[in-house]
C-alpha cells in the first residue's frame, strides 16, 4: 500500500494548527482575569472611603500592587489590552494622588498654631484639593474603562 507525503503532512499540520489554537486563553478567561484585578481594586477604593493618614497612605501603596498585577497580567486580546492599560493608568494615578492627599493630610495635623502652622495648613489643603479634583477626574475614566470592558467582555 502506498500512501503519499501529502495525505500524512495535510492531517498533521491540522491537529498541530488545532492543538496550539486550543490551548491559547480564550476572551472569557482573559476577561475573567482582568475584571478580577479590577474588582480587587475597587473594592480597597470601597473599602477605605473617608480613612485617616496612615490608612490613606496605606491604600496608595495597596493601589500600586494592583496596579503592578494588573500591568503584569498576559493578555493576548489586543482590546483587552488596551482597557489594561487604561485602567492601570486609572489606578496609578489614583494610586499616586490618594498617597499626596494622606501625606498634605499628615503634614496639616502636624502643624503648629502659628503664622507658618497656618501657611502649611493652606499648603496641604490646596494639595489635597488639587489630588481630589485628579482623582475625581481619574475615577470618571476609571467608569468609562469599566462600562466598555464589561461591555467588550459580555459579547461573544
Amino acid at each position: 500500500m502506498l500512501v503519499s507525503n501529502k495525505y500524512i503532512i495535510i492531517p498533521v499540520s491540522l491537529s498541530v494548527t488545532l492543538l496550539l489554537t486550543s490551548c491559547s486563553e480564550s476572551k472569557v478567561s482573559q476577561c475573567e482575569r482582568l475584571i478580577k484585578e479590577v474588582k480587587a481594586g475597587t473594592a480597597l477604593l470601597e473599602n477605605n472611603k473617608g480613612a485617616q493618614v496612615s490608612t490613606s497612605l496605606k491604600l496608595a501603596q495597596d493601589l500600586e500592587e494592583v496596579t503592578k498585577t494588573v500591568r503584569e497580567l498576559n493578555l493576548g486580546d489586543e482590546k483587552l489590552k488596551e482597557y489594561q492599560s487604561r485602567i492601570v493608568k486609572v489606578f496609578n494615578t489614583l494610586s499616586q494622588n490618594i498617597g499626596k492627599a494622606g501625606k498634605a493630610l499628615g503634614s496639616a495635623k502636624t502643624a503648629q498654631a502659628s503664622i507658618a502652622g497656618r501657611e502649611r495648613i493652606q499648603k496641604a489643603r490646596e494639595n489635597i484639593d488639587s489630588a481630589l479634583e485628579t482623582a475625581a477626574s481619574a475615577a470618571k475614566e476609571f467608569d468609562n474603562s469599566v462600562n466598555g470592558l464589561n461591555d467588550y467582555c459580555s459579547k461573544p
